[in-house]
């Protein structure tokens, strides 16, 4: 193993080791809004690891590479995921006018034959 290649493991593992830091000192309220923001950080580093996994710089090197776009790919998909859950907590329902009538009317009128 060359210096490059172990300069290149130290980097993965430690980037790994103070991700998980950061993420475990984040309170569980802020985990949702976090992830909604950091998924532009998630894209960047998605087109890092596809530059790390195709540099053609040894089969460590593009090991680590197609393990870190798995990574950055689920935390991508699910940050949108979680957005998207968070979004929906949000949407009020519509509100009835005068003219039609309420939900709850509705829903009685569908369950009558």
């Amino acid at each position: 193993m060359n210096l490059t290649t172990l300069m290149q493991a130290y980097v993965f593992v430690l980037a790994g080791f103070v991700g998980f830091l950061v993420i475990a000192r984040v309170p569980p309220l802020l985990h949702t809004p976090l992830m909604s923001a950091t998924n532009a950080i998630s894209g960047i580093s998605l087109v890092g690891s596809l530059v790390a996994a195709g540099s053609n710089h040894g089969t460590l090197s593009a090991l680590l590479g197609a393990i870190a776009v798995a990574s950055a790919t689920i935390n991508v998909v699910g940050g949108f995921i979680i957005t998207d859950r968070m979004l929906k907590m949000f949407r009020r329902e519509p509100h009835p006018t005068q003219d039609s009538e309420s939900p709850a009317d509705a829903r009685a009128a569908a369950k009558e034959p």
